[in-house]
């Protein structure tokens, strides 16, 4: 399908499931739906299931918008203890957006449709909303952590069954343009690497990439990013400047916000370190996974001021805080600088974002699909440094390629249907 049609086809208010590879023009899609959408007079709640990916559409987390925040099920008063203005902001919204949905638990896809059912009082999928999910099963399954409900891809839900979305599976390549680079690619997702492609990928071990300022390195686990920050950290000169995270709240309360934000413990921080910004700014000065350069302290104060690198405005980057609420009620509070060291960050941080060049270190990957969507994020082999792979980073899920298989027969039917309807 290409992308008239599937513009053509949300506008007309179906529900869909947006799909396609990385760089298919997903996000570019959704853009200009949300922009169409909104001028038609249409209240678009636009979310995604993390922080970061919501940055891309200038929105926030799904979790946030259906007042579920990080619970796995609806408790008994789950419904009584609601949240007014956010009963409200459900009731309003016509078309619900929800980006990276491949990382969704498919529980979670149903909670979301009995909150909506229950608060806009309409036995409909959703209580009547059109829903326009987007993402690819290729990428980054849900993550199951210990001691958490455990499950999987949103296609498995009562709820994702009961909106029978219409699939608008793109097709057409709007990030690479490196031919062997995208065959590489096309093999990945269809679980058929031959040694031709694995040869392409291991002549680019320890490339010196040519670059005007530093590259950011992806890398798997949290680990390897903090020692590959701390690294770069003491290599500049000049004094370090501390912060400390402050809280509010019960042991518990506080534990399970610090595990649902990107709040740092204890930042340091030197003129010219590389940092990302981890939270909106409620003025729009700066989104989510902004990155910028600290160019020096605001006397005074001590706090850093940073140098976009989208379009060079500085900044000076106060305290924010992150909150932690059961209806009404405020559990903890975390008050921090939001910035972390950004010359290295993890391939589950890295999902959307498109590099000017990247090395990416997955001798460590330990997931099915890390690797498609690290090396996805550049444009071609020249921009692209690995320092090591293993076997699990050419890996594809059998579930997602099964899948795979079915959304894309719908998706030849879908068009068939509304090619000519449009």
């Amino acid at each position: 399908m290409d992308q008239k049609l599937a513009l053509d086809i949300m506008l007309r208010g179906e529900s869909v499931f947006l799909t396609g590879p990385a760089g298919s023009g997903k996000t570019y899609v959704l853009n200009q739906f949300i922009k169409k959408a909104r001028k038609a007079g249409m209240v678009v709640a636009v979310t995604a299931t993390t922080g970061l990916a919501a940055t891309h559409l200038n929105g926030t987390t799904i979790h946030a918008w259906s007042g579920l925040g990080v619970r796995d099920e609806l408790e008994p008063g789950f419904f009584e203890n609601f949240r007014k203005d956010r009963k409200k902001l459900i009731k309003e919204t016509d078309v619900l957006v929800i980006d990276e949905i491949s990382m969704l638990h498919d529980f979670r896809l149903d909670m979301i449709d009995a909150v909506c059912r229950q608060i806009r009082k309409v036995d409909a999928p959703f209580g009547g909303l059109q829903i326009v999910m987007c993402g690819d099963f290729f990428q980054l399954p849900p993550v199951n952590r210990r001691g958490s409900r455990e499950g999987g891809f949103v296609v498995r839900s009562r709820a994702w069954d009961d909106l029978d979305p219409v699939i608008c599976y793109l097709q057409e390549q709007h990030r690479q343009d490196d031919e062997q680079f995208l065959d590489i690619l096309n093999a990945l997702r269809a679980g058929d690497v031959r040694r031709h492609h694995a040869e392409a990928l291991l002549e680019r071990v320890d490339v010196e990439l040519p670059s005007h300022h530093d590259v950011t390195e992806l890398h798997t686990i949290n680990v390897d990013v903090d020692a590959m920050n701390a690294k770069k950290l003491a290599l500049l000169k000049g004094k370090e400047h501390r912060y400390t995270l402050s809280t509010v709240g019960a042991n518990n309360y506080v534990e399970t916000l610090k595990r649902s934000c990107l709040a740092v413990e204890d930042l340091v921080l030197k003129q010219g370190a590389l940092v990302m910004f981890l939270k909106n700014n409620s003025e729009q000065r700066y989104v989510n996974g902004s990155l910028g350069t600290v160019v020096g302290f605001e006397a005074g104060t001590d706090y850093p001021i940073v140098q976009l690198l989208t379009d060079n405005r500085e900044i000076v980057v106060e305290p924010d805080t992150w909150e932690l609420r059961d209806g009404d009620v405020k559990r903890a509070s975390l008050a921090q600088v939001p910035l972390r060291l950004a010359w290295a960050i993890t391939v589950h941080k890295s999902q959307g974002m498109t590099l000017d060049a990247a090395k990416i270190d997955l001798r460590k990957a330990f997931v099915e699909g890390m690797g498609y969507v690290a090396l996805s994020r550049v444009r071609g082999l020249q921009t692209l440094s690995l320092v090591g792979i293993n076997r699990t980073a050419l890996r594809i899920s059998n579930e997602a390629l099964q899948v795979d298989k079915l959304l894309r027969g719908k998706a030849e039917h879908d068009v068939r249907r509304f090619a000519a309807a449009v």
